[in-house]
């Protein structure tokens, strides 16, 4: 078994789309990440009736990830609802956890995001994001 197979597999046992209050839902977007150590997190979406209070996978386990560890790099991430991302966009994280990424850590420019499970095609959050406006801040700490 690769390790995308073993992300899928970890990913899809969080997948039970249900509601959890009548303003909650949840487990109906998963994710699964393998961290610079090696070790795998796991997260679900979460959404409630205000959109502020929305929370996705690809987050949750990032902070999975980081309470449990303290790691903030990413090696690889795979994401999605009810089947392995097939291309067309599906498997993508949205906005804001592309921006929570690059700001968790400059590292995670090279993390792998699986956009097509059969093929096993990647793209890295670099690609995703040329040119990224927190840059200079990164390279202001530099010794």
């Amino acid at each position: 078994m690769d390790i995308w197979e073993t992300l899928y597999q970890k990913a899809k046992d969080q997948y039970h789309p249900e509601e959890v209050s009548p303003f909650i839902y949840a487990h109906h977007v998963v994710c699964a990440l393998e961290s610079e150590s090696g070790k795998i997190f796991t997260g679900f979406c979460i959404e409630s009736c205000c959109g502020v209070l929305d929370l996705c996978a690809e987050r949750t386990a990032a902070l999975n990830m980081y309470v449990n560890s303290g790691e903030t790099v990413v090696k690889r991430l795979i994401a999605f609802r009810d089947q392995a991302p097939f291309g067309k966009g599906s498997g993508m994280p949205c906005g804001a956890c592309r921006e929570f990424f690059m700001q968790l850590n400059q590292k995670n420019k090279d993390m792998e995001i699986m956009v097509d499970f059969a093929e096993r095609k990647t793209v890295t959050l670099g690609e995703l994001m040329p040119d990224w406006w927190g840059e200079y801040r990164y390279s202001e700490n530099v010794d």
